[in-house]
């Protein structure tokens, strides 16, 4: 039998993992996990999107927070809406590519490939569940007709 030692700092901590759901149709679309906290503990640095295949994750804006993802699988197209002007960013593991977005860009991550599609973001400044009202959801609707700007 191997003996168990303990080594000195090394520790398990919890990943907070949540459930995410398509705003609009309620649907589970696929989930976040934190995968690294400050040193209090209380600001999400690091977190992990995944989305299912066909998933569409928004659209939203932060408006404080920016934005930078990175894709470790599958194949992630982010749309943004600029000025009433809609671009694409497509994300792969293949084209090495960080994108950044800085706040108050609506924006949405849509899986538009085969399989499950991971997003790893870097928030500027880090995610802090006391921030009330910081994200605000949007419709496609809201966003082409203009009443999303009733929301900022």
């Amino acid at each position: 039998m191997i003996p168990v030692y303990k080594i000195n700092k090394v520790k398990e901590e919890t990943a907070k993992k949540a459930t995410t759901y398509d705003y609009k149709t309620k649907e589970e679309n696929g989930f976040l996990i934190e995968m690294f906290k400050d040193y209090d503990g209380k600001k999400t640095e690091v977190y992990l999107s995944c989305a299912k295949p066909g998933a569409f994750k928004g659209y939203h804006l932060h408006k404080v927070r920016a934005a930078r993802y990175v894709c470790l699988k599958g194949k992630m197209m982010i749309v943004l809406y600029v000025n009433g002007k809609r671009e694409e960013h497509v994300l792969t593991p293949e084209n090495q590519v960080r994108l950044y977005i800085p706040p108050n860009i609506p924006t949405a991550l849509v899986n538009i490939g085969e399989e499950d599609g991971w997003l790893v973001n870097y928030p500027d400044p880090a995610y802090d569940p006391n921030l009330k009202g910081e994200q605000i959801d949007f419709t496609q609707e809201e966003l082409d007709s203009g009443e999303y700007l009733k929301k900022l």
